[in-house]
């Protein structure tokens, strides 16, 4: 029996309190721990597993059925050809695969019962479900937490995973994909640039150490926010402070939305229009509000790639404005 042994770094995020809204960020900051784990992929081997929460996970054999709640981890999981069972609800446009997936809501909602008429063998989770874990183990489903915090927790993912469900060269391949992207950008752009971080009644700028800003500055990007004091409860965001805003005069502002687009957007227009300070702000003279689509940025996985190209397409666009 063949057994390959993998040492990686899992993220180890900071748990939330409970909350039953969506209009609170879904990644949070994270400490680093280094986690190990040991699988043997050969038929009949056992395969252990420990998540992002430092919990340990033995499986018989590698998983015959996964959930999961977070859409980036579902792009995943089909990426590495796992047999997802279970799926996010998902309000965008979805390819004919993912929407023949059954659809068991979303990690603030989700559908206890179809989750349980599903018995998928793992349910993947993000940190915020431990208020739901009981319900949903007393049905038999494995919960794995997982914490896509940054693309460097994308790329650890996707290695874990691809380990999990026996196909490195796969897991492989993507990271090399999303590598060559961020090689792409090694010049960086001086165009000054604000991320707004947006769920109804929510709005908060994304800091460096969230995956937004991460992605801003592997597209090559210069975060205005980057020093702005982190929110206790959320540690990757800071308060929108109009104030900061207007002083540093951002070229480029874009909105990332977690739930309903529509009136997410709304809001913000809102209070575009409502606060004159805005009115004064490169970004809107210039017509640089950008608001950016929710299924390529809100838990991108695999489209990370997709997500940092589509950014730094963004960044061109604005340095011409200005010019």
């Amino acid at each position: 029996m063949k057994k390959f042994k993998f040492l990686l770094v899992g993220a180890l995020a900071l748990v939330l309190t409970a909350c039953g809204e969506e209009s609170k960020p879904a990644d949070v900051g994270a400490s680093t721990d280094k986690i190990e784990m040991e699988q043997q992929v050969e038929t009949g081997g056992a395969v252990t597993l420990i998540d992002d929460l430092g919990n340990k996970h033995e499986f018989e054999a590698i998983p015959s059925s996964v959930a999961t709640l977070n859409p980036g981890m579902m792009n995943i999981l089909l990426a590495l050809g796992a047999n997802v069972t279970g799926r996010p609800t998902i309000t965008s446009d979805m390819k004919a695969e993912v929407k023949a997936i059954q659809e068991i809501g979303n990690p603030h909602e989700p559908s206890f019962e179809q989750i349980a008429a599903l018995n998928a063998e793992i349910l993947i989770v993000p940190l915020s479900f431990q208020q739901f874990a009981k319900t949903v183990e007393a049905t038999g489903t494995k919960i794995v937490y997982s914490n896509m915090n940054s693309v460097d927790d994308i790329k650890k993912t996707i290695t874990k995973y691809g380990a999990l469900f026996n196909n490195t060269a796969k897991a492989e391949k993507l990271v090399g994909q999303i590598d060559e992207e961020i090689a792409k950008g090694s010049t960086k752009s001086t165009l000054d640039a604000l991320i707004v971080y947006g769920a109804p009644g929510t709005y908060l700028a994304a800091l460096d150490n969230s995956l937004y800003g991460d992605i801003l500055n592997k597209a090559g990007g210069k975060n205005i926010a980057a020093d702005l004091p982190a929110t206790d409860k959320f540690p990757t965001y800071a308060t929108l402070s109009v104030e900061k805003i207007v002083e540093r005069n951002p070229k480029i502002i874009m909105l990332i939305t977690h739930a309903n687009p529509g009136t997410v957007k709304e809001g913000f227009e809102k209070q575009l229009k409502e606060n004159a300070a805005w009115k004064n702000l490169d970004a809107v003279k210039n017509n640089q509000i950008i608001f950016l689509p929710a299924e390529l940025f809100d838990n991108p996985g695999t489209q990370v790639v997709e997500a940092i190209d589509y950014m730094r397409g963004l960044l061109k666009t604005a340095e011409e404005a200005v010019k």
